[in-house]
C-alpha cells in the first residue's frame, strides 16, 4: 500500500501556529509539528464522527482504551492495563501534573540538556529548584554522563525525561536507559518520562519504555504518550498518561487541580483509529523520514559549509551546530537571510546560542527549498 507524504498543502490562513509567526515569505521549519497530512483512516474516522453531530463531554470509552493496550503490547511488548491509562489535553500539562503532585519544596528536579523548552521551565512554574545534566557527545553520539547524572539526583524530587529525545533525537538504548532509571529508584526520585515520539526511530531502532524495563521501575514511573507527533493531530490536544501504580495514579490524577480538563471526543477518535487502523501508514513514514534526514545529513555535510549535523535516532527534528559559521544569532541569520524559520538553541538551554533546530517532518521538496535557501544565504556572506 502507498501513501502520499510529497503533496504540498497550504496552511496560509488556517491560524497554524507554525505558519502564523513569521511573514508568508518565510519558510517555517521551527515547532514539531509535520507538514504531513494526517492518516486517510484517521480524517475517514473524524469525518464519521461528526456525521454523528454531536459533540458534547466525552470521555475514554473500551474501544480507546483497548487500541491503546494492544498497540503498547505490540510494538513494545509492554502489558499495560486499560485502567492504568488517564487521559489530558497535553503532554505538558502531564508534567506539570506530576512535579506538582509529588516534588516537595525544595527538593529539585533534574533534567538533561538540550532538552525541550516547556521541560527546562516546568521546575519554575512550582518554584522548584533545576539541575541540568549535560549530555556528553562521544563519536558523534550523545551519551548520558553517568557520574553527573548520579550525583544530580542525590535528594532529588523526580527527573523529566525525554525519549526520544528532543531536539537531539536521541532514542536511548536499553543499557543506557536502565542505568538512568535505577539511579532513580536508588535515589527516590520519581521518573517523569515524555515518550511523545515513541514511534519515530530510525535504523531499524525500537524504542523503550522507560516503565517497561522493571516492575520496580514501572512502580515509580509516569509516562506520557500521545498519536499527536507520528500520526500528526497536535491539535486535537490529546494524551494519555501511563501510570501502573494505583497510588500514584490517583495522587497524579487529583493534580489536575480543576486546571487540567478532559479531552474532546474528535482527539480520543484520533486516537484509537491511530492505534488500531495506521500500522502501514506509520511504516512508511518512519522510511520518508528516515529518507528526508538522510538528504538532510547530506546536504549538510556538503553544501552548508560549518554547519554539523548529528545523525538523530528518531523524531523529525535535526539539532545543528552553527559555531563555527562565527555567527552571533544563527537563528536570526537565517531567519533575515534565507528567509527559513528555525528555532533557537537558546530555548532549549544552549547558552552558547550558536544552535538551531531544523523540522524536517514535511514534504521533500519543502526541505529541498529550505536547505537551498540556508545555502544561498551562507554562499552571499
Amino acid at each position: 500500500m502507498s501513501f502520499d507524504f510529497d503533496t504540498l498543502h497550504s496552511r496560509l490562513g488556517t491560524g497554524s501556529t507554525k505558519w502564523s509567526r513569521y511573514s508568508q515569505h518565510v519558510l517555517p521549519m521551527w515547532i514539531a509539528d509535520m507538514d504531513i497530512a494526517a492518516p486517510p483512516a484517521v480524517l475517514q474516522a473524524l469525518h464519521a464522527r461528526l456525521d454523528q453531530q454531536l459533540l458534547g463531554y466525552s470521555m475514554a470509552g473500551g474501544d480507546v482504551r483497548d487500541a491503546i493496550v494492544a498497540d503498547l503490547w505490540a510494538k513494545y511488548a509492554w502489558r499495560v492495563r486499560p485502567e492504568e491509562l488517564l487521559f489530558l489535553p497535553g503532554v505538558e500539562p502531564g508534567f506539570n501534573m506530576a512535579l506538582h503532585a509529588f516534588v516537595q519544596p525544595g527538593q529539585a528536579v533534574v533534567l538533561q540538556t538540550p532538552n525541550y523548552r516547556p521541560i527546562r521551565l516546568a521546575p519554575g512554574h512550582w518554584g522548584l529548584p533545576r539541575i541540568e545534566v549535560p549530555f556528553g557527545l562521544i563519536n558523534g553520539e550523545y551519551i548520558t554522563p553517568m557520574p553527573a547524572m548520579r550525583e544530580a539526583l542525590s535528594g532529588a524530587g523526580a527527573l523529566l525525561l525525554s525519549n526520544p529525545h528532543n531536539p537531539i533525537g536521541k532514542v536511548f538504548p536499553r543499557e543506557e536507559l536502565l542505568a538512568v532509571a535505577n539511579a532513580c529508584l536508588k535515589h527516590g526520585a520519581l521518573i517523569i518520562s515524555d515518550e511523545i515520539h515513541a514511534e519515530l526511530c530510525f535504523d531499524a531502532r525500537r524504542h523503550i519504555p522507560t516503565a517497561s524495563l522493571s516492575p520496580e521501575i514501572a512502580q515509580r514511573t509516569i509516562t506520557l504518550m500521545s498519536a499527536s507527533k507520528a500520526y500528526n493531530v497536535a491539535g486535537l490536544k490529546t494524551c494519555f498518561a501511563v501510570v501502573q501504580n494505583a497510588e500514584v495514579r490517583e495522587r497524579f490524577n487529583q493534580a489536575r487541580c480543576g486546571m487540567v480538563d478532559s479531552v474532546s471526543p474528535l482527539g480520543l477518535e484520533a486516537t484509537r483509529a491511530a492505534y488500531s487502523q495506521c500500522g502501514d501508514w506509520l511504516a512508511a513514514l518512519v522510511q520518508y523520514l528516515q529518507a528526508n534526514r538522510d538528504y538532510l545529513l547530506d546536504a549538510v555535510k556538503t553544501r552548508l559549509p560549518g554547519v554539523v549535523m548529528h545523525a538523530p535516532q528518531g523524531t523529525f527534528l535535526a539539532w545543528l551546530d552553527c559555531s563555527a559559521l562565527g555567527l552571533d544569532d544563527p537563528q536570526q541569520f537565517f531567519l533575515e537571510q534565507a528567509k527559513v524559520g528555525l528555532s533557537a538553541g537558546i530555548e532549549f538551554g544552549d547558552n552558547s546560542q550558536q544552535f538551531v533546530r531544523l523540522n524536517f517532518g514535511c514534504p521533500r521538496a519543502m526541505l529541498e527549498e529550505g536547505v537551498r535557501r540556508m545555502e544561498i544565504s551562507l554562499q552571499k556572506r
